[in-house]
């Protein structure tokens, strides 16, 4: 009995050293899985939020050796009273508003601050399409029309195949993707834990084979998509998105801070959420799209993909919310008005009309309810008509 005692203990005494071991090896993998369980939880969010990059995998987005385009200050706004009880109620964490340009109203909230790298989440999406329109211009993309798999072969044979970019851009692929943020096992969430134990999201997406629709027929807000644009983006350039988007976009811009991407475990970009930028760095994008794609002294996006991507053409349901090249119409729009819109409540608003430009942040955990994304609009314009009226 002694003898068994002591090999059992033996063997017990390996089992917790090779625990040991394999949980040091692991322990970033394991560290970023526990940060996607905790991500949400109402403790965390908040400090999640700004610092991203404590819990995953990232990599710089430079932001060139230019000096910063200043924003400059103009009449200071009072908000409206809705606007401050909105802000409570949607666990607002920033927001800076411009009027013709100029910052009239700025503050952070709770326990945030200025150069605080927010995580855009969707919002991400919009700068990959101002990115995509300057690629087009320059001939390194032949066209709309081709085909996803031209410049990512590795999706033959997957449901991507017969897609073209201007399906994808449209969040019209007809590929079948579970975006419910509330569901473990759904799509989204599963891609999460790809990113946060090292795989990859090329081979995610090209393990997916399902379609509800063919492609073109019916838009599906689909976020997966968006890294189909990434793959096309390097395919037909052979560099990397942060490369690129740092060249092209945020150096040109001037921003105030380098951004940075959140990556999977090949060093690919997460472009579909994982930009992380300050509000203000926000603000001056959507102060470059209220002005056709100028910004800091020169021409950055196509005056003409500004204007094509934030047309409502998505083949949507009628009377619904329109949907453009990875932008977002509101209903009812007047010309000019659009929007970048991410999960949690992260918004770049723009209405051309009465030059404002609305940046927000939020750790919203409600974001999902009814009838809150339209409340969100509904503030945005009521932000903007008081402020036209100052």
């Amino acid at each position: 009995m002694r003898t068994f005692g002591k090999w059992l203990g033996r063997i017990l005494l390996a089992l917790v050293l090779a625990a040991v071991v394999v949980g040091l090896w692991k322990r970033d993998e394991i560290t970023r899985l526990m940060a996607v369980n905790s991500l949400f939880a109402p403790e965390k969010i908040v400090f999640n939020f700004s610092h991203m990059d404590q819990a995953f995998l990232s990599t710089p987005v430079p932001r060139g050796d230019g000096p910063t385009a200043e924003l400059e200050y103009g009449a200071e706004f009072t908000l409206p009273p809705q606007v401050n009880d909105w802000i409570t109620a949607r666990d607002v964490t920033a927001l800076v508003i411009l009027k013709d340009g100029k910052i009239v109203y700025e503050n952070y909230y709770k326990g945030t601050k200025p150069d605080d790298l927010r995580i855009s989440w969707s919002v991400a999406k919009s700068y990959l399409s101002g990115l995509v329109g300057i690629l087009l211009d320059e001939g390194q993309i032949g066209s709309l029309e081709d085909q996803v798999t031209q410049y990512a072969p590795s999706l033959i044979g997957t449901a991507y195949d017969g897609a073209t970019i201007r399906n994808v851009l449209n969040m019209a692929s007809g590929v079948t993707f579970d975006e419910d943020y509330l569901d473990k096992n759904s799509d989204i969430n599963r891609m999460g834990r790809v990113i946060a134990l090292g795989g990859t999201l090329d081979g995610f997406t090209a393990e997916l084979t399902d379609r509800f629709s063919a492609p073109g027929q019916q838009w599906q807000y689909v976020s997966i998509d968006t890294h189909v644009i990434g793959m096309v983006v390097r395919g037909a350039t052979g560099r990397s998105v942060p490369d690129l988007l740092s060249e092209k976009v945020i150096a040109p811009m001037g921003l105030e801070y380098a951004p940075y991407y959140l990556t999977d475990g090949a060093g690919v970009g997460f472009v579909l959420g994982g930009l992380n930028l300050t509000t203000r760095d926000y603000a001056r994008m959507g102060q470059m799209f209220l002005q056709n794609g100028a910004y800091n002294g020169r021409q950055i996006v196509p005056a003409a993909w500004v204007a094509a991507s934030t047309a409502p053409t998505a083949p949507t349901t009628a009377g619904a919310i329109g949907y453009g090249y990875q932008w977002w119409i509101p209903q009812g729009a007047p010309a000019g008005e659009f929007m970048a819109r991410g999960v949690y409540g992260q918004y770049i608003y723009i209405n051309r009309a009465d030059g404002v430009v609305i940046a927000t942040n939020a750790a919203d955990r409600k974001f999902r309810e009814a009838g809150v994304s339209q409340q969100n609009v509904d503030i945005f314009r009521l932000i903007s008509t008081t402020v036209e009226d100052m």
